[in-house]
């Protein structure tokens, strides 16, 4: 009984809880003893989840705030969360009980005193927005399989090796390095030279003009970042006529040139994924379209085939078509030869007919009938309007007869006229007009000669001259032609002439 009575231990009858209900009590305890608020601090590291989701922090210089903006928030704020933002945030704050951990929910970003690097940028970014180099229909497209890419980047650093490997991988292709600093002071001058550079480059020379630039670069802190924040870069690559892709710093990481560029990328082996297909994937997808073209037109010619199988089984057969016009026409050849019998005898006995009614007295009668009306009717012809007749005609003919004469000497005049004209023009081209200034030519057996060799083979020659011919050689007897040998210094008569 004693024990009965006995006071309880200390803390014996205090409840126990789950858990998951000192979780959702926390929770409910935050979100009902803060509500919606509003907290200033500095964003600190930035994380956007493949989901969508926003994870940042924001900070002072003692503590940390997470904070969380959900897929479907991220559109509706204003400004986007970015490393070294001073903003100011807000929303509710809950806790994350599968961590022990609580976070701000954050639906609204504002930004509250800038640094002087912030404050630049955004200033910078309105200028450059405001004069329509961040405008969607300023972008070029990219080309679908550039044959060159420039690269302007750090030739030492890992940037070029990831992207150099990923073209290999993806679809081999010549590289241009342009060799730049990606920090420092002179990042942003070498960064717009090498852009600008390579638009200078003439296409099909020497050293190629690239099809496509990419400006790459590692992640960093802002500071590290801030040479591609300059306007010379940012107006450098707007004023490119070759598509550029950004692609500095990873994914989280956001410049001016990724406004102002044509395509960004997340991080630079992502830059050499939007630069070229995979060759793999095209040849596959070329031998599927050519599978598919195949097998299309095997379906189609099999379908018409069918189709022919259909309706050629809907026709009848050429048997059944030809039955009973071949019936028909054996009927028909059995009664042809009846019907000739029949039509024979029928002639035959319709000449009978007519045979007896032919008598010479019926033929006589005719006979003088006819040629009784043969007299009546050459008694009514008149010998005088056939006369008259001929006399008609005889005139047109004599009025033909003289236009005839006269168009015909006409025509003679013509051609005798004519023939004149080209007798004095080959009087005028004949080579007796030719004679007259002291020419000759020399024949020999009816032909003309025109060289010494020629000449050389005969012994007799017809002279030609203006004024009439001469023969010469053994057998003239002309005065003019001895028998005395020519002189050795004599020239040949042939070229006399």
């Amino acid at each position: 009984m004693s024990d009965l009575l006995d006071d309880p231990i200390p803390g014996q009858n205090t409840p126990e809880y789950t858990v998951s209900d000192i979780s959702g009590e926390v929770k409910r305890t935050l979100e009902g003893s803060f509500g919606r608020i509003r907290v200033r601090g500095e964003v600190g590291r930035v994380f956007k989840a493949r989901s969508g989701h926003l994870y940042y922090d924001i900070k002072d210089d003692k503590n940390v705030l997470a904070c969380t903006t959900w897929k479907g928030q991220v559109a509706a704020l204003s400004v986007v969360p970015e490393e070294g933002l001073e903003v100011v945030v807000t929303g509710r704050l809950t806790a994350f009980g599968a961590q022990s951990k609580y976070n701000l929910n954050v639906d609204e970003v504002s930004v509250a005193g800038q640094g002087a690097l912030m404050a630049l940028l955004e200033k910078r970014k309105k200028q450059l927005e405001s004069e329509g180099l961040f405008a969607p229909e300023r972008k070029k497209p990219l080309p679908y399989l550039p044959q060159i890419i420039g690269v302007v980047t750090s030739p030492s650093g890992a940037v070029i090796r990831d992207i150099l490997h990923r073209l290999r991988d993806r679809f081999p292709r010549k590289v241009l390095i342009w060799p730049v600093a990606v920090q420092g002071s002179n990042c942003a001058p070498e960064v717009a030279n090498a852009i600008t550079g390579f638009n200078q480059l003439t296409p099909g020379g020497a050293l190629p003009r690239p099809d496509l630039i990419i400006v790459a670069r590692g992640g960093g802190s802002i500071e590290d970042l801030w040479g591609f924040n300059e306007e010379i870069v940012a107006r450098a690559t707007a004023a490119s006529e070759i598509p550029v892709i950004s692609a500095v710093g990873h994914e989280t990481d956001t410049t001016l040139i990724d406004f102002v560029s044509d395509r960004r990328a997340p991080t630079p082996t992502a830059a050499a994924e939007l630069a070229v297909p995979v060759r793999m994937e095209l040849l596959a997808w070329t031998g599927e379209q050519g599978a598919r073209l195949s097998r299309a037109a095997t379906d189609a010619v099999q379908r018409r085939s069918q189709r022919l199988r259909d309706l050629s089984r809907a026709l009848p057969r050429p048997d059944s078509l030809l039955n009973n016009p071949r019936q028909r026409l054996d009927l028909i050849a059995d009664r042809l030869t009846p019907a000739l019998e029949r039509g024979v005898q029928n002639r035959r006995l319709q000449v009978v007919e007519l045979s007896a009614h032919l008598r010479p007295s019926t033929l006589r009668s005719l006979v003088g009938t006819r040629q009784e009306t043969l007299r009546s009717l050459s008694s009514r012809l008149s010998v005088r309007p056939i006369q008259r007749e001929i006399d008609s005609q005889r005139q047109n003919i004599n009025r033909l007869a003289e236009r005839l004469s006269t168009a015909q000497a006409a025509r003679l005049d013509r051609m005798r006229q004519s023939l004149e004209t080209a007798d004095r023009l080959r009087e005028t081209l004949s080579y007796k007009a030719t004679l007259q200034r002291g020419y000759a030519v020399v024949r020999a057996e009816g032909q003309v000669l025109t060289t010494r060799k020629q000449a050389a083979k005969h012994q007799s020659f017809d002279i030609e001259f203006a004024d009439g011919e001469l023969k010469t050689g053994p057998s003239t007897t002309s005065p003019s032609t001895s028998k005395k040998p020519p002189k050795k210094d004599a020239p040949d008569q042939g070229s006399l002439f």
